[in-house]
């Protein structure tokens, strides 16, 4: 069995659903054990990660960056970077803002580069923009709430919820697009958990 660790912090609950949808995908692939943390029980629980094969974090994006949340969980993990504890786990990192755009590359960016420091292999969304609905990228309203990927982004899933309160928001396309990455992480994880036993 491998396992994959979702953390994620929420205040309006939107991220909680994206979180979720993003253990749905990574839990309906054979053999991985999916486990959701929020971000103040994986802070206290550092030490049990230390046996996850993938980590994926996701937090809202609150005036451009990522949340104080999961800023105080990322802060709390440095302990396991001063060993790299946590080289060579697969990772992946999703976000929500309330428009379009609100500068979530930025939180993602973040995210990425925590990884990264901790030496872990990051895998991006690996979709097109409205991958599901490619006409709609033809209109000049762009992709629809049902569209996958329809921000755009190639890091990791961004959903945008506006001023809509969950659970109204996220949007169908942005969970379903969440539930694809957990499914893609999930997938990668166990491709290189057989290698690595090979």
């Amino acid at each position: 069995m491998s396992k994959i660790a979702i953390i994620y912090h929420s205040i309006y609950g939107h991220t909680k659903l994206q979180a979720e949808a993003v253990f749905r995908g990574a839990q309906s692939v054979p053999t991985i054990t999916a486990k959701l943390y929020t971000a103040e029980e994986a802070t206290a629980s550092l030490d049990e990660l230390d046996s996850a094969d993938a980590i994926i974090l996701g937090c809202p994006t609150y005036m451009g960056s990522m949340s104080a949340g999961m800023k105080v969980f990322v802060e709390a993990a440095s302990k396991k970077w001063f060993t790299l504890a946590w080289k060579n786990k697969i990772a992946g990192a999703f976000t929500n803002s309330s428009s379009f755009s609100g500068d979530k590359l930025n939180t993602l960016i973040g995210l990425v580069i925590n990884a990264m420091q901790h030496g872990m292999i990051f895998v991006g969304l690996g979709m097109m923009p409205s991958a599901n609905k490619p006409e709609e990228m033809n209109q000049n309203t762009g992709p629809g709430p049902s569209a996958h990927n329809r921000v755009g982004s190639f890091i990791g899933p961004m959903s945008a919820s506006f001023q809509v309160n969950a659970p109204d928001a996220p949007f169908q396309g942005d969970l379903e697009t969440a539930e694809l990455y957990g499914r893609r992480v999930a997938e990668i994880t166990l491709q290189f958990v057989r290698g690595k036993n090979v």
